[in-house]
């Protein structure tokens, strides 16, 4: 999933000023009275929620979430809500650090025929909040619209591996080939082109959530506002000012262990030292990103946590505009970003990647991908045409608004300077609009970051198919899309490593669109009145086990 933050951010000169702005901001947001220990806001259907400080979890989304339908986000931001306002088929526990699968909307999924055919056996004491009954005809709704080619989503290809369904998204056969079928009112047969242990885990994305067409036809794009939309999740969309601020509260109907915090308040503050000095006011109860150039002093306190992340920050190189056409030039410059600096100034714990897998899961190769590494840089840059007298391109590195990716920006821009000599402008937009400008015309050089759907490898390799429309960097190689497909069925653990190997070297070594930089860790504070905050290495925040302490 495309993540937002990255890793931790750089610490702003103009804190003081923005923080004066937030926290006018905060006290008087529309429709809303602040008072000492409550606010006050009112909802487009009418009702006044009182948020005390007593039954409200104060966040940071950082950022507008470009999307809440479920169909279509692609990014962390967006599914920070989803998670807490919906439920899947499948979930985690959170508490296990190994992240095992729970019952959620299906109590159990049974596998046979070797793990090609599912069977998954939904709840039948589940109804929205609306109060209308959850079928699993909403599930196969909710699979036909993500896959339909009209939806046009960028995670259409996370459920190709059942039978059809990329015929299906590509208009070739009617939804009626598809494997997917209701057998019972409440039993689920899911048909796999090939043998897939680890169906169960998609499950678990936004993506494949369940959907109410009703509203959908009813309210248009607009399903997703509050007042329109309705969920089967832990907390219910209350209000939405939009780039300003979300109110979720606690769903009645909800199935599970009702929430233990009445209100979640998320504010929308990019700048993360602003956010840091909210959390010191007493404004916020949580900071999920520190500058790195605090971190030496922030480690020292009691609300500090961390964690490692099933995460990776990259660059993405669009194969089909100049000079990155040119695979040799692609080479020269991933060969001259010295990623171990990079994490030495960062100082946070993250690990240099060269591979595509982030270290930590199966799938990991040290000896894969690209080094550091002058020689063949300056090789690389003259297979490209680029000898003595020939004078070098210029372009462009873009990254959304943020202190740490910038940071990062200016060390590897150094460093191309230094080592190649090369000119890079940087450049910088705000998150929505920078996605939506990834989907039309992506730049020579651009920062993304993908945090693990679920905790394998096919994840990872996955992302990098022709067909994947989170592949943002126009390079496609059907040779890599055959061998990631052969290993997401491959039940034999250590061929299933050769195949992502070979897959690995194909990417990286070979076609060269993308350029690892490191594996990220997390790093937050937490306010010591808030017990089972989730932190996890799937940087999944679900806040229905949250406890306020008084």
């Amino acid at each position: 999933m495309l993540s937002f933050r990255g890793t931790a951010d750089r610490f702003s000169f103009l804190v003081s000023l923005a923080v004066v702005a937030v926290v006018a901001v905060a006290a008087t947001n529309l429709g809303c009275t602040s008072r000492s220990s409550s606010t006050t806001v009112k909802t487009p259907d009418g009702r006044s929620l009182e948020l005390t400080k007593a039954d409200t979890l104060r966040i940071n989304l950082g950022s507008e979430p470009p999307t809440l339908d479920w169909n279509k986000a692609t990014d962390t931001t967006s599914s920070h809500v989803i998670n807490n306002i919906m439920d899947g088929l499948v979930s985690y526990d959170l508490s296990d650090t190994e992240l095992a699968l729970i019952p959620a909307l299906a109590t159990e999924w049974k596998p046979s025929e070797k793990a090609k055919v599912w069977t998954l056996t939904l709840r039948e004491d589940v109804v929205w909040s609306d109060g209308v009954k959850f079928t699993g005809q909403h599930v196969i709704d909710g699979w036909r619209r993500l896959m339909a080619k009209e939806t046009a989503s960028e995670y259409a290809y996370f459920l190709y591996g059942i039978k059809n369904a990329k015929l299906f998204s590509e208009g070739k056969v009617p939804w009626e080939q598809v494997g997917v079928s209701l057998t019972g009112s409440n039993t689920l047969r899911v048909e796999l082109e090939k043998p897939m242990g680890y169906f169960p885990q998609l499950l678990t994305h936004a993506s494949t959530f369940p959907i109410r067409l009703d509203l959908i036809a009813k309210h248009g794009d607009k399903w997703t506002e509050a007042g329109n939309m309705v969920g089967l999740g832990a907390y219910k969309l209350a209000l939405w000012q939009h780039d300003r601020e979300i109110v979720i509260e606690a769903n009645d109907t909800y199935y599970g262990s009702k929430p233990k915090v009445k209100f979640v308040h998320a504010q929308m503050i990019n700048e993360q030292a602003t956010a840091i000095n909210l959390f010191d006011a007493g404004k916020l109860d949580c900071v999920d990103g520190i500058p790195s150039v605090e971190l030496k002093t922030q480690r020292k306190r009691k609300e500090y946590r961390s964690t490692g992340s099933l995460q990776i920050y990259y660059y993405g190189m669009n194969t089909k505009k100049p000079p990155m056409d040119n695979v040799h030039f692609r080479r020269a410059v991933a060969h001259s970003i010295d990623r171990q600096k990079v994490v030495q100034v960062l100082d946070g714990g993250e690990i240099p990647l060269t591979g595509w897998v982030p270290s930590g899961m199966f799938g990991y190769f040290a000896d894969v991908g690209l080094e550091f590494n002058l020689e063949k840089a300056k090789a690389e840059l003259l297979k490209a045409g680029y000898g003595p007298g020939k004078k070098l391109p210029k372009f462009s590195l873009h990254f959304n608004t943020n202190e740490n990716h910038q940071r990062i920006a200016e060390i590897v821009q150094s460093q191309l300077k230094e080592n190649l000599g090369l000119e890079v402008e940087l450049k910088n937009e705000e998150w929505k609009s920078y996605l939506a400008n990834m989907k039309t015309d992506p730049p020579h050089l651009f920062r993304f970051g993908w945090l693990a759907d679920y905790p394998d490898p096919d994840n990872f390799m996955n992302l990098m198919t022709s067909y994947s429309d989170n592949n943002r960097t126009r390079w496609a190689d059907t040779r890599y899309d055959k061998i990631v497909e052969t290993a997401a069925g491959e039940v034999d653990r250590e061929k299933r490593r050769e195949l992502y190997r070979k897959a690995s070297q194909m990417l990286l070594a070979e076609g060269t669109p993308v350029i690892p930089v490191l594996t990220s860790v997390a790093h937050l504070l937490v306010s010591n009145r808030v017990e089972n905050f989730p932190i996890n290495a799937m940087r999944r925040f679900e806040y229905k086990n949250v406890v306020i302490k008084p």
